[in-house]
């Protein structure tokens, strides 16, 4: 049985003429060699093959044939053991220092105005940060560290809905600080005008000031809807209603006039059509737990504070709110965080505020309010504010709506166009959702599976950083910042801050877990550490 063997042979772009020439001149190389004992030179045709060693006349060797090296790919860890200096450059020294970055082994200094103002490939497109981690991971730690040393900076802090009263401390422990505390003698006015826009027509004010007092009275109604809807005809009396109040206050609107106007229209005293008549008592039945309910004294009213334009930070405390019942906690988020939005969208006042949002998954209780919240983080840059938007998993978004419903999937978006994330320790249920929401490399997800309290993926315009906040910590942060007894935890013992379902030998050391730190590290841009 014959065997039939293939050569293979890439061709070198001669002619033959040339490859005659080419074997004539190696013959007379090698009978030259015998005979001389020292070697002539031998002055090949060009051509373009490339030359290896010396030649047959120096009694080296030349390939016809060009040669293939394939691609090799090495961990940091053989790099380093060849170019033992290689680190990554850091993030820079913009802004406050929030950390110490593990990889470059420098500190991590970050502010988002800064990100965002900065020209080089380490610039972002955005100022907004999705803060994601599970509980007694150091979130909040971290960023009252970034807020409070961003007061040096002159930038302000502002929490709409302080829901577990954790921000109350910060604000009164900081100078100027201000505490808004609801349930007692401050009431809101979630229906406020807020001032004007500097660099917008009047026309356009009067249009984003009515599509919010607008947003702002369905999305209520919604929310103590039993059908989380409203139909056509309520929808249509909700709008004459807050119209007809507008017009009765001289554009000073509140809850308590858009229910009286409603009785007006129910009653016949206002013109309007039957069914929109009709519908308008269910409407003013929906509004009666802000006028006589569980929500009175809060919002029907115009308000009786001022937003203090010169205080570091400004704290809208709702704990009291948030002990009565989850649907309170929603309808108090959206109203103060309304009446917050009115009165800090102001370009003219030339600062770069915190909008510390909480339970961010509170504010996205419908379309419109999650088309509202889709427009206030796109026009962040425009007024100047930076949108911290706090989740503990990408599975608290699933109480915005029914799976495959349009309001779960517009949540979803909202949060993956957040481009500057802060992931911290995640539990083993958060993976899949980390790489299918968030589009993270599995080898990232481990790196955040193995986080300590306080340490954090930061990924900031197209680099991604692996930061110990709290290195750079005092002990009087530690206890100004602290949300329970044993948040900080002992830093000094592997897995001693470390949730339950993450053992303390899952800390030490491996092979495996060295060749997924490495595999994560080898992913970065060579010297910069940062992945795109």
């Amino acid at each position: 049985m014959s065997v039939k063997k293939e050569w293979h042979f890439e061709h070198t772009g001669l002619s033959r003429a040339e490859l005659r020439a080419l074997r004539r001149q190696a013959r007379e190389g090698a009978r030259a060699g015998e005979v001389n004992t020292t070697p002539r030179e031998v002055r090949l045709p060009p051509t373009s093959v490339p030359a290896y060693g010396n030649g047959l006349a120096e009694g080296g060797w030349w390939n016809l044939f060009p040669t293939r090296v394939e691609p090799h790919r090495a961990t940091t860890k053989d790099i380093a053991a060849i170019y033992p200096f290689v680190a990554d450059a850091g993030i820079g020294t913009l802004g406050p220092i929030l950390g110490v970055d593990l990889n470059a082994d420098s500190l991590f200094c970050f502010s988002p105005w800064d990100a965002y103002g900065d020209d080089s490939e380490r610039g972002t497109l955005s100022t907004n940060i999705l803060v994601q981690g599970a509980y007694r991971a150091g979130k909040s730690g971290t960023i009252k560290c970034l807020v409070s040393r961003g007061f040096a900076w002159g930038y302000q802090a502002v929490v709409p809905s302080d829901s577990k009263g954790e921000w109350v401390a910060l604000a009164e422990q900081t100078e100027g600080g201000k505490t808004i505390r609801l349930g007692g003698t401050y009431r809101l006015n979630p229906l406020d005008r807020g001032p004007h826009r500097s660099g917008s027509t009047a026309e356009e004010h009067e249009s984003i000031v009515q599509q919010r007092r607008m947003t702002t009275l369905i999305q209520l109604l919604e929310m103590t809807h039993p059908a989380k809807s409203l139909t056509p005809a309520e929808h249509t009396a909700a709008t004459l209603a807050l119209n007809l109040a507008i017009a009765a206050t001289n554009d000073r609107p509140t809850l308590r006039e858009v229910h009286h106007q409603l009785g007006l229209i129910m009653n016949g005293e206002v013109e309007a059509e039957r069914k929109p008549r009709e519908a308008a008592e269910d409407v003013r039945l929906l509004l009666n737990r802000f006028i006589t309910g569980d929500l009175s004294g809060l919002f029907e009213d115009e308000s009786t504070v001022e937003f203090d334009e010169a205080a570091p930070i400004v704290v809208v405390d709702t704990s009291e709110l948030f002990q009565r019942s989850e649907l309170v906690a929603q309808i108090a988020q959206v109203c103060t965080t309304s009446w917050v939005q009115a009165v800090i969208s102001d370009r003219s006042s030339k600062r770069k505020r915190y909008l510390i949002r909480e339970e961010g998954w509170r504010d996205m209780t419908s379309v419109q309010a999650l088309q509202m919240y889709q427009q206030w983080l796109k026009l962040s840059r425009h007024y100047g504010i930076a949108n911290v938007v706090i989740l503990h998993k990408m599975g608290d978004l699933d109480a915005v709506g029914p799976e495959g419903s349009q309001e779960r999937s517009l949540a979803y978006s909202v949060v993956q166009d957040i481009e500057n994330k802060f992931i911290f320790h995640v539990n083993r249920q958060e993976e899949d959702n980390l790489r299918v929401r968030l589009n993270l490399p599995a080898s990232h997800v481990q790196v955040a599976r193995r986080l300590r309290k306080g340490e954090f993926l930061a990924y900031v315009g197209k680099f991604a950083y692996v930061v110990d906040c709290f290195s750079t910590s005092t002990p009087e942060e530690f206890e100004l910042f602290k949300t329970d007894d044993a948040v900080m935890g002992d830093r000094t013992v592997p897995g001693a801050d470390v949730e339950p379902d993450l053992a303390i030998e899952d800390l030490w050391p491996t092979p495996e877990r060295d060749d997924a730190l490495d595999s994560w590290l080898a992913a970065a841009p060579a010297g910069q550490g940062g992945t795109e």
